[in-house]
């Protein structure tokens, strides 16, 4: 006899919303019917312990169909099944959890290590996306009877007895015909079905097969294979793994698997440069297997990048980049969490914000940066290759949310300096500094040998200072957030004032800067469209002339922020100084004493050539190349004894 149902109202809302709402990626259907599949096996496995009634087995099974002719696809499994009562209750009321109950009958018994995959009768609903029509037959080794439930996903569905000769349950999808903008074709080809299979549940622990056609050889009457002859037979073959690489005892597991995995599930063509491999047990319980590849993904700064480690819960997967599980300055690590009791939605797609998740990204962040320290202090060669990829990335870090992860950042930095060789990090930096030096001196360039002959480093190099080579973007940002190390302020060989002269030596410089008060002064009205002040260095020892930037905006970051979309640009101010030891300025004082006439093309020519030695670009470059020339004429006239 056949009874007709209808959803309950609200059963009838929840259902048009998942398949309309919640389920954005239709294939997920699989590997909701799957779960469930297994997750009757394990209801089945684990009744069988406590009940004396029921068969003893380990032989298990999930399997699949499709029957391309009727547009049919089948899932069926050797579980528990479901009597009348537990169809109506499971599958006639949307959400009503048959797992969650099964689980707390169970832990009134005190059982443990059910292991099961998530809610029963929720995910089930998810067939409803690419079936018009979806039939379950189901025996319970509880009932005599076998029950075929009917649906086409709208206000009702039918129950009624059937015959079924074992227990479990089997799943018919009728598929819709395909759409504009969607193709359930895809689902019907046996290839479409194994790459799903692959994708979303290879490591459910059960064996999930597919019928699938071999050509063999004909044999003739002795064995012997008929040369050209071949007969088509039908195997049964399992189409999943079951056991992923992270439930293997790590004793089991070489580093060989581990790269055939890392490179196989990432299309890497070279092993990972760290392998971080951990099961933790407790109040937070979750297994991870993280990578950090040897190279940097060729597009890892691009907008088109997505981090995160794919998520599974339970071995079945359930996201692929889960960036709540990243930091951003880690964006480039790539591996899987697993976690047995994540909170997840009722569509398993999205996870819902729990403590769980936070801890567990914290805990791997504190994993990943401890493995790193460890790294650096007893694998250099190893650390400065990693650092050499994703340096800028830990620099990011720093800067990034104003400075929350500096303290933890800071001492895995690496710098080149202008004086060694090798890179160097801040405590060595400050562990080396000479008796009377009591900053950190930095310089901004686009090389190490830009900063070597740069003429700022002309005081620095006679006092045996070292100098911090910026050759990074975000460098300048990351050291405003740092401010200093070890108590010793950072100081920018390119900006303000270093400070570093004795009492006499800046006596001397005030002297000469009073005494050419009215020269200084002449300059500066000459280029106060391009300068802020114009004074004699206390930098300079043999170079003749530089510019520096004000306290505040940097050259360096200037460049930077212009380079970021908007009309607004910013501009550093720009101080001229003039070596007053030099020649140059001696030259300077008599065409300001003979000709101040001649005076505005020198301060020109002047300020043009520290633009070109600061890597700066020059306004009119065939104004100063003229000017170059007109100098050079008049100099030789005037050598000449011509009129100039």
């Amino acid at each position: 006899m056949r009874e007709q149902m209808e959803f309950k109202t609200e059963s009838k809302r929840l259902l048009d919303l998942m398949i309309h709402s919640i389920y954005t990626n239709k294939e997920i259907f699989l590997r909701e019917l799957i779960s469930n599949a297994s997750d009757a096996i394990d209801k089945y496995h684990l009744t069988s312990l406590t009940d004396d009634s029921l068969e003893k087995t380990n032989e298990y099974e999930i399997h699949l169909e499709v029957d391309k002719k009727h547009r049919k696809v089948k899932i069926s499994d050797n579980g528990i099944g479901m009597t009348y009562d537990e169809l109506i209750n499971n599958l006639g009321t949307i959400a009503k959890s048959g797992t969650l109950e099964f689980l707390q009958k169970f832990k009134e018994k005190e059982l443990k290590d059910t292991d099961l995959i998530g809610q029963f009768g929720v995910g089930f609903y998810s067939s409803f996306m690419v079936a018009k029509k979806v039939q379950v037959v189901t025996k319970s080794p509880y009932s005599e009877v076998a029950y075929k439930w009917i649906s086409e996903g709208e206000e009702s569905f039918t129950i009624e007895e059937t015959t079924k000769e074992s227990r479990g349950t089997e799943i018919t999808l009728t598929l819709r015909k395909n759409e504009e903008g969607e193709d359930y074709d895809q689902f019907l080809e046996a290839y479409k079905i194994r790459s799903l299979v692959k994708k979303y549940s290879d490591y459910v622990k059960y064996p999930i097969t597919m019928e699938e056609e071999k050509s063999v050889p004909v044999l003739d009457e002795e064995g012997n294979e008929v040369e050209g002859k071949y007969d088509t037979v039908t195997e049964n073959t399992t189409i999943n793994s079951q056991t992923p690489i992270w439930n293997k005892a790590k004793s089991d597991v070489t580093d060989e698997d581990l790269n055939e995995f890392y490179k196989s599930t990432y299309y890497d063509y070279d092993n990972p440069l760290f392998t971080l491999w951990n099961n933790i047990e407790g109040a937070l319980t979750y297994k991870s297997l993280v990578f950090i590849p040897e190279k940097a993904p060729y597009n890892l700064y691009s907008e088109k990048y997505e981090k995160g480690l794919q998520l599974y819960a339970k071995d079945v997967f359930v996201m692929d980049k889960c960036k709540e599980l990243v930091p951003d300055y880690l964006r480039f690590i790539k591996g899987v969490v697993v976690s047995q009791d994540l909170s997840l939605n009722i569509s398993r797609e999205i996870l819902q914000k729990n403590h769980q998740l936070t801890k567990i990204a914290q805990n791997l962040e504190k994993k990943i940066l401890s493995e790193l320290e460890k790294t650096l202090k007893n694998d250099r060669e190893k650390y400065a290759k990693f650092f050499k990829e994703f340096g800028v990335n830990l620099k990011y870090g720093v800067y990034d949310n104003f400075g929350e992860k500096k303290e933890l950042l800071q001492d895995l930095l690496l710098f080149q300096t202008a004086n060694k060789d090798d890179v160097i990090t801040l405590k060595e930096y400050v562990e080396a500094m000479p008796k009377g030096q009591d900053a950190i001196y930095y310089g901004s360039a686009s090389s190490k040998s830009a900063i070597k002959v740069s003429p700022q480093m002309d005081l620095i190099k006679s006092k045996g200072f070292d100098v911090l080579v910026f050759t990074d973007e975000i460098d300048e940002f990351m050291i405003q957030i740092l401010h200093e190390y070890d108590k010793k302020p950072f100081k920018s060989i390119n900006q303000g004032d270093l400070n570093i002269l004795d009492e006499e030596e800046k006596k001397t410089i005030e002297d000469l800067e009073n005494e050419n008060k009215t020269l200084l002064e002449a300059l500066q009205e000459i280029l106060k469209d391009e300068v802020s002040d114009v004074k004699l260095s206390t930098r300079l020892t043999d170079s003749p002339v530089c510019l520096v930037s004000g306290e505040g905006l940097s050259f360096e970051m200037e460049k930077v922020m212009n380079q970021m979309p908007g009309d607004k640009k910013m501009k550093a101010d720009k101080i001229l100084e003039i070596n007053p030891k030099h020649e140059l300025f001696k030259a300077i004082e008599n065409v300001y004493l003979d000709s101040k006439e001649d005076l505005a093309d020198f301060a020109t020519v002047l300020y043009n050539q520290a633009l070109l030695i600061e890597g700066l670009p020059v306004k009119d470059p065939v104004a100063f190349s003229n000017k170059m020339v007109a100098l050079m004429i008049r100099a030789a006239k005037k050598q000449n004894g011509e009129t100039a």
